[in-house]
C-alpha cells in the first residue's frame, strides 16, 4: 500500500557548491536505516552521485531522488547540484517539493549560490529551514553564518539550535525546541540527550521563547493560550510551527556536520514532525486555473518533472502523483500531444537504485521507465481530465557555442541526439541558425555545456567539436544616397528591360517626407530581425508602374537578408522609388527585381554604410574582494559600467557588454572568482562597430567571398 498524502514530506536540498549536500544526504539514509554504511566522495559510492562523471568530478551535477521511511511516514529527498550551471535541476525539483532545505558552510557563510537559490525558493514560495553544516571545520564560525542568513533572509529566519563548540571539537548541540542538549558520539549517530547546562539555560529559553512566541502567531487559540499562560505544550507548540513554517512565516535554523553524522537525525524529526505534507501546501493551479487538490481518491494526474536516458533502459521519467492513486498498467493520456501511455511498472528510487512497488498516492514522488512520447513539463492524466499541472518556466540561456563534428556525415546524428538531450534538459537549447550558417547551442554555462558534449561523445560516439560561434551583426547607413541601376538584358526571343531611380537614407520613427519628392504610397515592413525598412512609392506620371512596386521591393529585401558589407542582415533604412523606365514588352517583375536589388546594394555603398553588433546587459554578481578582478577583465571586453549596487552581502556590477567579447565569458569568470560569482546576460540594443573593427570585418568578408569564388 502506498503511503497516504498526510504521511507524505517531499524535501529538496539546495546549497552552494560544496556546502555539503551529498554527505549530508549519506547521513539521513544512514540515520533512517535505509543505507547500512555511508558512502564518501573520495569512494566514489554515494547514493546521490551516482553517475561516473560526478564520481570522477566530486561534484553533483544532476538531481538525484530518494526517500526514507521515518516514524510512519515516508520522506521524499531530493539532492540537487550546487552549481548555477544546472539550475534546470534545481528548479525543476522545488516544482514538486514542499519543504527546501538550504545547506549553508559553516566555514564559508552565505554565499552567492545562496542568494540566487533564495530567489527560486520565493519564486514558488516554499517552506525553507537552512542548516549550518560542517560545524566540525576548523575555519566554522556558526554565530557569523547565522548572523549572514538573519542579515540577508530575514527575521523569520530564527535559530532552533546552536552548537556549544565549533571545529574539530564539535559534538554537542544545544536545541532550544525541545529544550536539551544532544551529546554525540565520536563516530556520530544517535546522541546522548543531557540537560542543558546552567551557563546555556539563559541563552536557550530565550530562544525558546521566540520559537513559542512565533507558533501562537497564527492561531488564534493558541495566542490565547500564549498570553494566559506565557507557554505552550509540545503537542500546541508543533501545530503552530507547522502552520508557520508552511506559510513561511518562520525559516528555522540547525546545525549538523554531514561529514561526522551529528545533526541529520534531528533535523528529519523535525521534518517529520513539522514540516508540511502535500496536503498542507496550497492547492496548485492546473493549466485552466482550477484548484488541483492532492486527493487520492480523484482521477490520476501525474506531472513529469524530470527525464534522463539510461543505456539499456531507454527514457527514464521522474514524476509526481497531483491527485489521484497511480497504479502499474494504468492507461494515461499525454494532454501535451494526446497520445496514449501505459503505465508499465513504477518504482520508488533511492538513487541509482529503483524498487516497484504497486502504487503511489497522491503528493508522491516515483519514477516510471519506457514512456514513448512523454518528456519532462508533460502531464499525464486519466480519460475526462482536461486540465494540465502548470510547466516549469526554465532560465534563459546565458552562454552559447556553435557545434560541428569531425566527420560531416555525422551532423543528422548530432542534431538527433541534441534534440534526445534537449528532451531531458529544457534548459539546453538548440537552433539551426540560417543566419550565422551554424548549429548553436544555447545553455547555462561552459561547465553546462562541456557536460553535454562529453555525454554525446560517450552515448552516441559522436565526435564533436565547440567553435566560436559567428555574431549576428546587423548593417545600415548613416547618411543619403541616390542611385540609378538600369538592368537590360537581350539573348534572343524577349528581353528584359528596368530602370530604377532610388533614394536610400536612414530610417527612425517620426521621420519628415524626403525633400523634393512626392509620395504616393507608404509602407512599413518591421523586419524579422529587428529595425524596419520603410518603402516609399513616389512615382510621378507613371514612369513606372505601379504593379511593379511589389517586384523592387522584394529585389530590395533579397538584398536586405544578405547585406553588402559583410552579408548581414540590414535594419532601419528608408527606400523611395522617385522614377524610372520601362518597356512595354521586355519589363516584368524579374527585371524589376533585379534592378531593385542592384539599385540598393549600389546605393548603400555610397551612404555611409555603418555595421552595428549587439551589445548585452550583463549583470554579475560577486564578493567584494573579486571586484577588482571582474572589473579589470569587463574593461578588456569594451564593456561600459553602468552601474553597482550592493545586494545582500554582494556586489552587483551592471555593465553594458558586445556579444563578439563575451565568448567564454562563463569560464573566465569561474577563474577569476574561484567559482563565486553569477551572471546573467540579456539583449539590450545594437549599435555601432568601432571603426577600425569595422575594416577588419569587412576584410574578412570579402576575402573570405573572394576565396568562395
Amino acid at each position: 500500500m502506498g503511503f497516504d498524502t498526510k504521511n507524505l514530506r517531499n524535501v529538496v536540498l539546495l546549497g552552494h557548491s560544496g556546502s555539503g549536500k551529498t554527505l549530508f544526504v549519506e547521513s539521513m539514509l544512514f540515520e533512517s536505516g535505509a543505507i547500512n554504511r555511508r558512502g564518501t566522495i573520495e569512494g566514489q559510492n554515494t547514493a546521490s552521485d551516482y553517475t561516473k562523471i560526478e564520481q570522477e568530478r566530486g561534484n553533483s551535477l544532476f538531481s538525484s531522488l530518494m526517500h526514507v521511511e521515518w516514524r510512519g511516514n515516508k520522506i521524499n529527498i531530493i539532492d540537487t547540484p550546487g552549481y548555477d550551471d544546472f539550475v534546470g535541476e534545481v528548479i525543476s525539483s522545488l516544482k514538486v517539493a514542499d519543504t527546501a532545505v538550504m545547506i549553508v558552510n559553516a566555514a564559508s557563510g552565505v554565499e552567492v549560490g545562496t542568494e540566487l537559490l533564495w530567489e527560486y525558493i520565493e519564486k514558488f514560495q516554499t517552506p525553507c529551514l537552512f542548516v549550518i553544516n560542517q560545524v566540525d571545520h576548523e575555519k566554522a564560525n556558526f554565530d557569523t553564518t547565522l548572523e549572514q542568513i538573519r542579515s540577508r533572509f530575514g527575521p523569520k529566519a530564527i535559530p532552533f539550535q546552536y552548537p556549544l563548540q565549533t571545529g574539530s571539537g564539535f559534538s554537542t548541540i544545544v536545541d532550544a525546541l525541545r529544550m536539551v542538549m544532544y551529546v554525540f558520539p565520536k563516530d556520530g549517530g544517535k546522541p546522548e540527550k543531557k540537560a542543558i547546562p546552567e551557563s546555556e539555560v539563559g541563552r536557550a529559553q530565550a530562544m525558546h521563547q521566540v520559537l513559542v512566541e512565533a507558533a501562537a502567531e497564527n492561531d488564534e487559540s493558541l495566542m490565547e493560550k500564549f498570553f494566559d499562560e506565557g507557554n505552550l505544550s509540545e503537542e500546541e507548540l508543533t501545530k503552530g510551527l507547522n502552520i508557520a513554517l508552511s506559510n513561511q512565516q518562520i525559516f528555522p535554523i540547525f546545525c549538523a556536520s554531514g561529514k561526522l553524522n551529528m545533526g541529520s537525525g534531528r533535523i528529519m524529526g523535525f521534518i517529520n514532525d513539522i514540516g508540511p505534507s502535500p496536503a498542507d501546501r496550497p492547492k496548485p493551479l492546473s493549466t485552466k486555473g482550477d484548484p488541483i487538490a492532492p486527493d487520492s481518491s480523484a482521477p490520476v494526474r501525474v506531472f513529469i518533472y524530470k527525464t534522463i536516458s539510461e543505456p539499456q533502459v531507454g527514457n527514464v521519467s521522474y514524476f509526481k502523483v497531483y491527485s489521484g492513486t497511480l497504479r502499474p498498467g494504468d492507461d494515461l493520456i499525454n494532454l501535451a500531444n494526446s497520445n496514449h501511455e501505459r503505465i508499465a511498472q513504477i518504482y520508488v528510487s533511492e538513487g541509482k537504485t529503483r524498487e516497484s512497488v504497486n502504487e503511489l498516492k497522491a503528493g508522491d514522488l516515483g519514477v516510471t521507465v519506457k514512456l514513448k512520447e512523454s518528456h519532462t513539463n508533460n502531464t499525464l492524466t486519466a480519460k475526462g481530465v482536461e486540465s494540465g499541472v502548470e510547466e516549469i518556466h526554465f532560465p534563459e540561456p546565458r552562454i552559447r557555442v556553435a557545434v560541428s563534428t569531425a566527420n560531416k556525415g555525422d551532423i543528422e546524428k548530432l542534431a538527433k541526439a541534441l534534440h534526445i538531450t534537449h528532451e531531458e534538459d529544457p534548459t539546453l537549447l538548440i537552433e539551426q541558425s540560417a543566419e550565422l550558417k551554424q548549429m548553436l547551442l544555447h545553455g547555462q554555462g561552459q561547465l553546462h555545456l562541456d557536460l553535454i558534449k562529453s555525454r554525446i561523445e560517450k552515448v552516441y560516439g559522436i565526435s564533436m567539436n565547440f567553435d566560436m560561434p559567428r555574431i549576428p551583426y546587423r548593417e545600415t547607413i548613416t547618411k543619403v544616397a541616390n542611385e540609378v541601376y538600369r538592368h537590360k538584358k537581350q539573348t534572343g526571343g524577349a528581353g528584359q528591360f528596368a530602370e530604377v531611380h532610388l533614394r536610400i537614407e536612414p530610417y527612425h520613427e517620426g521621420m519628415n517626407d524626403p525633400d523634393g519628392l512626392t509620395v504616393r504610397h507608404r509602407e512599413y515592413e518591421k523586419l524579422p530581425w529587428g529595425g524596419t525598412l520603410a518603402f516609399y512609392w513616389c512615382i510621378v506620371g507613371g514612369s513606372i508602374d505601379s504593379k511593379f512596386s511589389n517586384a523592387i521591393k522584394k529585389g530590395v529585401m533579397n538584398k536586405m537578408t544578405e547585406g553588402p558589407l559583410t552579408g548581414s542582415h540590414c535594419r532601419d533604412i528608408r527606400i523611395c522609388i522617385y522614377d524610372g523606365k520601362m518597356h512595354p514588352v521586355d519589363s516584368n517583375d524579374m527585371a524589376f527585381q533585379l534592378a531593385g536589388t542592384m539599385a540598393f546594394k549600389a546605393a548603400f555603398q555610397h551612404a555611409g554604410p555603418q555595421l552595428l553588433e549587439p551589445i548585452y546587459d550583463v549583470s554579475i554578481l560577486c564578493q567584494d574582494e573579486v571586484m577588482g578582478d571582474v572589473m579589470g577583465d569587463l574593461q578588456t571586453r569594451r564593456a561600459i559600467i553602468m552601474g553597482m549596487e550592493r545586494e545582500g552581502h554582494y556586489q552587483k556590477i551592471l555593465a553594458r557588454v558586445p556579444l563578439a567579447e563575451l565568448h567564454e565569458y562563463s569560464s573566465t569568470l569561474r577563474s577569476l572568482t574561484q567559482g563565486k560569482a553569477k551572471f546573467s546576460m540579456k539583449l539590450a540594443d545594437y549599435q555601432q562597430v568601432p571603426a577600425e573593427i569595422q575594416q577588419k570585418l569587412v576584410a574578412d568578408y570579402q576575402a573570405h567571398a573572394h576565396d568562395e569564388h
